[in-house]
């Protein structure tokens, strides 16, 4: 059965041609044109993920992932007007998988979507006994990182993450105490290209202190390296 995807586009000739150009990438797309057709679609079920504009014409795009996400854990990919920035940061924040700006290329939008479903495949079969390193449990003090459950606790309360934000704090935690370049980051997430997810590494990271650190103004778990990378600290508490 091929993956279902939830196209929530207001265009009509953009919803056309995206839904013409994934179906012939060999997927099953369903065309919501608002916010409301978007969240009744998802809350019947069987949608794999959600390629969704911000841009709609009854509700605010940013609304509908956040209320998406009371909901359910499928992926989203967000599509942004070119120098919105802050809402890529806020969607980000609030549980987006990645983001898209408009105008884009439709091989960068397959990727991308193809890079989220990847990881939703991955997450699922999880290896059971903790004796596999995938399911290694890893302790930093107060901060727990436990890969088999895809949860990270700090004083034994979950940190609210999205899931490609604990796979890089995942990836972080098991090179401790190493400089971990951007590249050296991308290499490690199962080798998804740099280009593709560059421009919200930063953001994501600093969503990953925001629930993690004690004081996300003074990091003293993620540590920014100048002109180097990021840094998980061994020694922590």
């Amino acid at each position: 059965m091929p993956d279902h995807i939830l196209l929530v586009e207001d265009d009509p000739r953009l919803a056309e041609m995206l839904t013409e150009y994934l179906s012939q990438a060999a997927f099953r797309v369903t065309h919501a044109p608002n916010g409301r057709a978007a969240l009744e679609h998802i809350t019947a079920g069987d949608i794999d993920a959600v390629i969704l504009d911000l841009m709609l014409p009854d509700m605010d795009g940013l609304d509908v992932c956040r209320q998406l996400r009371a909901i359910s854990d499928i992926p989203v990919l967000m599509l942004t007007a070119r120098g919105d920035a802050i809402d890529r940061i806020i969607g980000l924040e609030i549980g987006a998988d990645d983001y898209l700006p408009k105008p884009f290329e439709p091989r960068e939008l397959l990727a991308r979507l193809r890079a989220i479903l990847r990881r939703r495949v991955e997450h699922r079969h999880q290896p059971d006994g903790a004796a596999r390193h995938d399911a290694e449990f890893l302790r930093f003090g107060r901060l727990e990182i436990d890969p088999a459950a895809h949860a990270a606790r700090l004083d034994g309360v979950s940190c609210e993450l999205t899931a490609y934000q604990f796979d890089l704090l995942l990836v972080l935690a098991r090179h401790a105490g190493r400089v971990l370049s951007r590249e050296s980051l991308m290499d490690l997430l199962k080798g998804e290209p740099l280009e593709a997810f560059d421009r919200s590494i930063d953001v994501h990271m600093s969503r990953i202190r925001a629930a993690v650190e004690d004081d996300p103004k003074k990091p003293r778990r993620i540590i920014t390296v100048r002109g180097a990378g990021y840094l998980f600290a061994k020694v922590q508490d």
